[in-house]
């Protein structure tokens, strides 16, 4: 079966894919030619909110649906502003999990660690083990749903995981997260999620709208909610809606 995670390796470059995963992905590719620079993009929006909250005073990130590990990760990134910072991730994904422990390791003051785990299960999350004895929950978490909330149907009540999720964290907490549209151009994308939905896969791109209700009442940084080249980019960009997703960051009072 393809698997997202799989595919994005595939989109970037990487070898951790198979053939069905590589099959859908060129589908992906026929359809949406940039399919490869978006993909980057999204990646690139990590290593910058990272390091927008570890200057900000955050030393503890969640990144839930982590994927198949590329460097830069986002513990690299943190860390690199502040060496102190513990860094979970969790994926449901045994592929991920592999590489995930031969790849992402602590230093000598930070800690990183890797847990198994469903966004759909949330409170399996917030009481796992690992996490409490990596993540102080008193103290502010950054917490990273990049590109994963598009793959829970809204029947599997995603609004009530991500709430969930919001509601454990304390006050000065942030959540960052990415998610695919169809606002931008919607006959291609309605194309490309009737394939993958064809093959089995949960694909759910979402419009503003509903990304912002994922914030609930968090107040959103700068910019907003913004296409995701377009939130606090590195330099110019030209056409900020060439990469089809939504981005934001939002604090809890």
């Amino acid at each position: 079966m393809p698997n997202s995670a799989r595919m994005y390796d595939y989109w970037l470059g990487g070898k951790d894919n198979y053939a069905a995963d590589r099959q859908l992905a060129d589908l992906f590719l026929q359809k949406i030619p940039s399919m490869r620079e978006m993909a980057r993009a999204n990646r690139d929006f990590v290593n910058r909110a990272a390091r927008v909250l570890a200057a900000d005073g955050v030393r503890q990130f969640l990144d839930i649906g982590t994927g198949i590990p590329t460097s830069p990760n986002l513990h690299e990134t943190a860390q690199a502003v502040a060496p102190d910072a513990h860094v979970v991730y969790a994926d449901n994904d045994p592929v991920v999990l592999a590489h995930a422990r031969a790849l992402m390791v602590s230093n000598e003051v930070g800690q990183v660690a890797y847990i198994a785990a469903d966004l759909r299960r949330p409170e399996r999350i917030l009481s796992d083990p690992q996490l409490r004895e990596q993540l102080d929950l008193d103290r502010p978490v950054a917490l990273m749903l990049i590109a994963v909330l598009m793959l829970i149907d809204d029947q599997d009540d995603v609004q009530g995981a991500v709430a969930q999720l919001r509601e454990a964290l304390p006050s000065g907490s942030y959540l960052a997260l990415t998610h695919p549209t169809a606002d931008f151009d919607p006959p291609v994308v309605g194309e490309v999620t009737a394939s993958a939905r064809a093959t089995g896969m949960t694909f759910v791109p979402r419009t503003k709208a509903e990304v912002a209700g994922f914030f609930g009442d968090w107040e959103l940084t700068e910019p907003g909610i913004v296409p995701v080249r377009a939130w606090r980019p590195d330099g110019e960009v030209t056409d900020p809606e060439s990469a089809w997703y939504w981005a934001g960051v939002a604090r809890k009072p």
